[in-house]
């Protein structure tokens, strides 16, 4: 299913401006463009969120190796 920006970051929870700046810089989900219209697919919302999954926010991997 594709989405509008709006509607896809209600879908992952972020603001439509962070959806808008990572459109820019990069870091962000994949995205579609017809004309000047930006649409998202939910399946690659959800991989791009999924590959966003940490086990923790310490800078250590799950062993406790710095990163």
């Amino acid at each position: 299913m594709n989405i509008r920006v709006q509607q896809a970051a209600e879908h992952l929870g972020v603001s439509k401006s962070f959806l808008d700046k990572a459109r820019i810089y990069g870091g962000g989900p994949r995205f579609m463009k017809f004309g000047r219209s930006v649409v998202y697919s939910t399946e690659d919302l959800d991989a791009w969120a999924r590959a966003c999954t940490v086990a923790n926010d310490n800078g250590h991997d799950v062993k406790g190796e710095v990163a």
